[in-house]
């Protein structure tokens, strides 16, 4: 098949499945009604626009907004003549998004990738750049930057061994799309390799942002508020970005815990989740306070449900064990950098391959230990929580490997800065 045809057919399949993804919004607004606003926007209608260039970054979702915070304050430092226009896919990703940089960016979704919306997305907003973060491929977007001459970077690229092999049945397609990117610079030499096999192309390595992320000051400081309310001598346990049917495993191991005074503070990764979780926490018998009552932890509670946004960094500061959610199960973990930037002992479920260079990298240097199941969770827990050097030895063990992991920011910087310049004289 020729690879216009691939493309265009790839097209079809999208218009087939329109129905399908209005569908899907409809379905996603019963919890969770942000789904239902700004629908203009998935189809490149715009109220916003900006009288100054634009920097386009594209963050799906809060891992990746997250992620971005030091290229964001960066961008804003060395191009305050520069618009920074932040998209995203999912209404988390644009809140946390708010929380991050108030208005000090524009913010918008990404259309859906349909060759019509696209274009009107680039002709609104008329990038100077766009970057792509990890694994965002969409064909006829990159198409239609490189018809319109709009550099279009793929940075902080991660793609694991499943998802190659996914885009690996397409051949002709991916290897169009990925060519049609003016660079790609992966976090890993895997990731390069794998996206190096599918491109044809000769891909960089840059590292990854994740590690050039700072504690806030602001949420270090709430972090020991929350400590203090948890209980200053309560073992605090944290379950951090927790996905569906982990927390009940978690909820019946933790009832054969016994770790005396032991708090469990629970953090769904999903915010539309919360009072299905705090269901489940009282439907296993635990005594139960939710964080959004802003009180203090009385004595006799047992878990508390972070039913809170952008406070992750806080919770992190006010437990003494992390366990990072999606990893009990096999959806692929989430990341666990922050817990060890946060100088706190790491667990992690047996499925990790979203992280897997990432995780395999703590489990080595001793920074994150690996668990079975939910039960042989709740044994590591209760053993390091008995050893007070080993924890720290752990928590150490964490900043150095997240230290070790630094400067992905400033390489990520000089190759937008390189494009920009290279884009300016057509200006």
């Amino acid at each position: 098949m020729k690879i216009f045809d691939t493309r265009h057919a790839y097209t079809l399949l999208l218009w087939l499945l329109l129905p399908y993804a209005l569908l899907h919004l409809l379905w996603r607004a019963r919890k969770q009604p942000e789904y239902l606003r700004h629908i203009g926007e998935r189809f490149g209608h715009y109220r916003i626009r900006s009288d100054k260039p634009v920097i386009w970054l594209h963050t799906v979702s809060v891992g990746e907004t997250r992620a971005a915070a030091t290229l964001v304050r960066e961008m804003r430092e060395r191009y305050p003549q520069h618009q920074i226009l932040l998209t995203h896919t999912t209404p988390t990703g644009r809140t946390a998004s708010e929380q991050l940089y108030g208005d000090d960016v524009l913010r918008a979704y990404l259309p859906y990738d349909y060759p019509f919306a696209v274009r009107r997305f680039l002709q609104h907003f008329r990038p100077q750049v766009g970057v792509l973060l990890e694994t965002e491929v969409w064909f006829n977007l990159i198409h239609a930057c490189q018809r319109t001459n709009t550099p279009l970077l793929l940075l902080n690229a991660r793609l694991s061994e499943r998802s190659a092999r996914k885009y690996a049945r397409y051949p002709q397609l991916t290897h169009d799309g990925l060519h049609a990117l003016k660079l790609i610079a992966a976090q890993t030499e895997d990731d390069a390799l794998r996206l190096t096999s599918l491109s044809g192309r000769s891909v960089t390595v840059m590292g990854n942002l994740k590690f050039d992320i700072a504690p806030p000051p602001a949420q270090l400081e709430l972090g020991q508020h929350l400590r203090a309310r948890f209980g200053e001598t309560r073992p605090v346990f944290l379950a951090a970005s927790t996905r569906e049917g982990e927390e009940a495993l978690l909820l019946e191991a933790l009832k054969h815990a016994d770790i005396e005074h032991l708090l469990t503070v629970i953090v769904p990764r999903h915010p539309q989740r919360f009072d299905a979780v705090a269901s489940l926490v009282e439907q296993h018998g635990f005594r139960l306070q939710r964080r959004s009552a802003n009180e203090a932890v009385a004595a006799e509670t047992q878990v508390v449900l972070g039913d809170s946004m952008g406070e992750l960094f806080a919770y992190y500061r006010a437990c003494d064990i992390a366990f990072i959610g999606g990893s009990l199960l096999p959806l692929g973990g989430q990341n666990l950098i922050e817990a060890c930037a946060a100088s706190k002992p790491v667990l992690l479920g047996p499925h990790t391959f979203n992280f897997d260079q990432v995780a395999e990298s703590a489990l080595t240097c001793g920074a994150a230990l690996r668990v079975r199941d939910a039960h042989d969770l709740v044994h590591q827990l209760r053993m390091l929580m008995h050893d007070a050097g080993r924890m720290q030895e752990m928590g150490q063990q964490g900043e150095r490997f997240v230290s070790g992991g630094q400067g992905a920011t400033e390489r990520a910087m000089t190759l937008i800065e390189q494009n920009l310049k290279e884009k300016a004289p057509e200006q």
